[in-house]
C-alpha cells in the first residue's frame, strides 16, 4: 500500500513540474533577454547607438560581426534581440514596432520612424574612371531604381545614366549592411558596361574607409555618417540612399513593440528579462 501512495505522489510530483516546465517554455515573460549587437566597426551599431543615445553596451551582450550572424543568432535564440538593416529583413525573424510605429519604407519617409540612417559610398578626391562612373550610376535614375528596388529609400532627385562606359577594375568594401544593395548595383552596372569588373568586399564601415584612406579598396561602404576623423583623412561621402534599422527579437516572441526608451534599457543592461516589459 505504501509503495502504491509513493508511485502515486511521484506520478502527481512529475506532472506538476511538466506543466510548470510547459507554461514557462509557453509564457517565456521571465526568461533573460539575450541582448545581441554587432562588433565596434559596424556602422549599424554606430548609428543605432547614436539614435538611442546608447553611451555604452552592456558587457553580457552577444557580440556579432555581421548582418546575416545577427539574423541567424536572433532566429535561433527565442529569447534574443538584435538589429539589422531593414533592406535586409525577411521572415526568419520579426520586425517589431517601435514607439508603437512599424519598421517600413513609407514611416521613414514620413518621419515616425526614427531609427533610419544614410547608406553612403566614400573615395578620395581623385579616383579612376571607371570608378567614377559606376557612381555616376549609381546616382542616376537607374541606379536608384535598383536601390528602389531593393526595399531601400532612393535618392529625391536624378538623371538618367550617360556614361562613358570605361574599361577597368573598380574594388568596393565595407560595411556588411551596404553590401547586399551594392552588390545588386554592380550586376546592374556591369549589364550596362561590360568592360568594368567589380570586386566587393565585405567587412564594416570602418574597415571600409580605412581601406579606402589606405588605397587598398576605391571605393569604401558606410552604413553610417562618416566620423570627422574620416573626413580629415581627405574622404569624400557620398549618400546613395537611405535605410532604417529594424529592431528584431525571435519570431516566437509574443512582444510586438518596444519604445525607444526600453530598447535603450535593454541594450545598456538596465532591463534583464522579458517580464520588465509593460
Amino acid at each position: 500500500m505504501k509503495k502504491l501512495l509513493a508511485l502515486c505522489l511521484a506520478a502527481v510530483m512529475a506532472l506538476s513540474f511538466a506543466a510548470c516546465g510547459s507554461s514557462e517554455s509557453e509564457n517565456n515573460t521571465n526568461a533573460t533577454i539575450a541582448v545581441i549587437s554587432r562588433e565596434d566597426g559596424s556602422g549599424t551599431r554606430g548609428a543605432f547607438e547614436e539614435l538611442l543615445e546608447i553611451e555604452e553596451t552592456t558587457l553580457d551582450a552577444d557580440i556579432t560581426n555581421s548582418t546575416s550572424v545577427m539574423m541567424t543568432s536572433v532566429s535561433g535564440n527565442s529569447n534574443a534581440i538584435g538589429y539589422i538593416s531593414m533592406g535586409s529583413l525577411n521572415d526568419s525573424v520579426k520586425a517589431i514596432k517601435i514607439n508603437d510605429v512599424e519598421a517600413s519604407i513609407e514611416n521613414i519617409k514620413n518621419g515616425s520612424y526614427i531609427v533610419s540612417r544614410p547608406f553612403n559610398i566614400a573615395t578620395k578626391e581623385e579616383i579612376s574612371e571607371v570608378a567614377q562612373d559606376f557612381i555616376d550610376f549609381i546616382l542616376s535614375s537607374e541606379g536608384q531604381a535598383v536601390v528602389e528596388e531593393a526595399g531601400y529609400i532612393p535618392l529625391d532627385e536624378t538623371s538618367p545614366y550617360s556614361g562613358s562606359k570605361p574599361a577597368g577594375k573598380i574594388v568596393v568594401a565595407g560595411s556588411s549592411s551596404v553590401t547586399p544593395v551594392m552588390e545588386k548595383l554592380k550586376e546592374a552596372y556591369t549589364a550596362v558596361n561590360s568592360s568594368a569588373e567589380i570586386e566587393i568586399q565585405q567587412s564594416d564601415s570602418s574597415s571600409g574607409m580605412n581601406n579606402t584612406v589606405e588605397g587598398v579598396c576605391d571605393i569604401g561602404m558606410a552604413s553610417r555618417d562618416l566620423k570627422d576623423s574620416e573626413l580629415e583623412k581627405g574622404l569624400v561621402p557620398t549618400v546613395i540612399a537611405t535605410d532604417g534599422i529594424a529592431i528584431i527579437v525571435n519570431n516566437e516572441n509574443t512582444v510586438d513593440g518596444l519604445t525607444a526608451e526600453q530598447v535603450k534599457n535593454i541594450y545598456i543592461g538596465e532591463i534583464i528579462n522579458w517580464d520588465e516589459i509593460a
